[in-house]
């Protein structure tokens, strides 16, 4: 079952959560990766409104997958310090 978009902007640009169906605008960034297939450091990451942060967060968590949960301005802002 897929309920996620892989593509999380808008058509202005801005970027959007990744619950299906949403438009909202993604305020958390949801890091993550599969263990079985992917090296400990790669992090994938899903976008989040508010009203979807738990939900998408329990889905990951129920698998084991979920590694950090931050605000989108956090993660865009330790994006840039690199």
């Amino acid at each position: 079952m897929n309920f996620l978009r892989t593509s999380a902007e808008s058509a202005a640009g801005a970027p959007i959560c990744s619950a299906k169906g949403c438009r909202s605008a993604a305020v958390w960034v949801l890091a993550w990766n599969n263990p079985k297939l992917h090296t400990p450091e790669r992090r994938k990451t899903w976008l989040a409104c508010d009203e979807h942060r738990e939900h998408l967060s329990s889905f990951l968590g129920l698998r084991g997958f979920l590694k950090d949960v931050v605000t989108l301005e956090e993660w865009e802002s330790s994006a840039t310090d690199q």
